[in-house]
């Protein structure tokens, strides 16, 4: 199958099956040489290729490559959290969300490599290796999910099933110029992450279920098939809240208020507001009374914010190793995992100097379905200007700004 055949959304993905223009075999083929291509990327701890749609190709997900941070138990094939102590761990039974993917007919590529345990934001740190950024191989991935991140960035998954427990899908999302969304908190079912192995309390109180894909469309379709509960509708005209008090070198603070114009053109009011950061904090002891106060402090004169994902630029290789597990700060991020806001990182633009530029929308609990459209939104009216004839590492070419082609 030729390079770059697959058309650039799960929708069209899905109609291109269901009209036979397309086979899940065309799919396997496109996706195997995508993985021998980007081997140097290492994206991936192990390779599964499997079609659980069984040549039912009316299922919501038949045919469409997917992949799994492997934190998310698969019966009968390794999951390791990247570690040598898990490194031969084989489940017995399959994560729930893992059930519910082969339920929809994925086409499961495989399990993405990360940080290892989810313990930092550069995915530098693996039993199997570290994970190279698509876009500037001197670059970080970011993390923990950095293989996720690099695996749709390169065109191998449309999505990717992911955790953030401090902005750990989020951050490489940012990184590698992806979109990824963590949703309300227990929005999507966490059980079976490394099911049986003992956790800290913490993190199960912070960690979030999460996407990565190339557009917030994708992760809307992904989301619409994952999620419990019902889902509030979103609002028809925004009241968005900028954040004043966000984290960011000067570069990236510049940037930033470089895209405030565009944003406030398609909003109908905003106004500064202030996040509560210093409150959030590892300690799970109080975290109920404080979800439960966070929409009404934060939230009761605007529907959304919006502030900065990253604090500084990618940071190159060379720097995280000396800067440390945390190289890539979460310092924009964790306050959505712990008051359990959903929030979505869509990458903006792209500078040669300081890498992917991302903004990050959050907005209350609960408040999913809002967050999703007002980030499709932005990606509708304006895609991310990435050099006017820049390519995408997944071959797909973007457009500098303005209205879709």
């Amino acid at each position: 199958m030729p390079k770059n055949a697959l058309p650039r959304t799960i929708t069209e993905l899905r109609r291109q099956i269901e009209t036979k223009a397309l086979t899940i075999d065309d799919i396997r083929l496109d996706v195997k040489t995508r993985l021998d291509a980007n081997k140097g990327l290492n994206a991936f701890i192990t390779v599964m290729l499997e079609d659980t749609s069984k040549g039912r190709t009316a299922l919501p997900l038949s045919g469409v490559p997917v992949g799994l941070k492997d934190f998310f138990d698969t019966a009968g094939v390794r999951t390791t959290a990247a570690s040598e102590k898990f490194a031969n761990r084989v489940p017995a039974e399959d994560a729930s969300l893992v059930r519910r993917l082969r339920s929809a007919g994925a086409l499961i590529v495989g399990k993405t490599n990360m940080h290892t345990l989810g313990m930092g934001t550069t995915s530098l740190e693996s039993y199997f290796g570290p994970v190279r950024n698509p876009w500037m191989k001197d670059r970080v991935a970011g993390g923990s999910s950095g293989g996720s991140a690099a695996a749709v960035a390169s065109g191998i998954c449309f999505a990717t099933i992911d955790t953030d427990a401090v902005g750990s899908a989020r951050l490489p999302a940012a990184c590698c110029a992806v979109t990824a969304f963590k949703p309300s908190y227990g929005r999507i079912s966490s059980d079976g992450i490394l099911r049986g192995e003992p956790v800290d309390p913490a993190i199960l109180a912070l960690n979030h279920t999460s996407i990565t894909a190339r557009s917030v469309e994708d992760v809307a379709v992904v989301f619409g098939i994952l999620a419990e509960g019902i889902l509030a509708e979103p609002k028809a005209k925004v009241r968005l809240g900028l954040v004043g008090n966000y984290s960011a070198s000067d570069a990236m603070k510049r940037k930033f208020e470089s895209s405030m114009p565009f944003i406030k053109s398609i909003v109908d009011s905003s106004m500064e507001v202030t996040v509560p950061f210093s409150e959030a904090r590892f300690d799970p002891s109080g975290i109920k009374s404080a979800r439960d106060a966070i929409n009404e402090r934060l939230f009761s004169d605007v529907d959304l914010i919006m502030l900065p994902t990253l604090v500084d630029p990618v940071p190159t290789v060379e720097q995280a190793r000396r800067d440390g597990d945390q190289a890539v700060s979460p310092a924009n991020t964790f306050f959505a995992n712990y008051f359990g806001l959903p929030a979505i990182t869509i990458p903006f633009e792209f500078d040669d100097q300081l890498g992917p530029i991302a903004l990050q929308i959050v907005g209350p609990a609960g408040a999913d379905l809002g967050v999703l459209d007002f980030g499709r939104r932005i990606q509708e009216r304006r895609q991310p200007s990435f050099g006017g004839e820049a390519t995408r590492p997944d071959g797909v070419p973007f457009h500098d700004g303005g209205q879709n082609p």
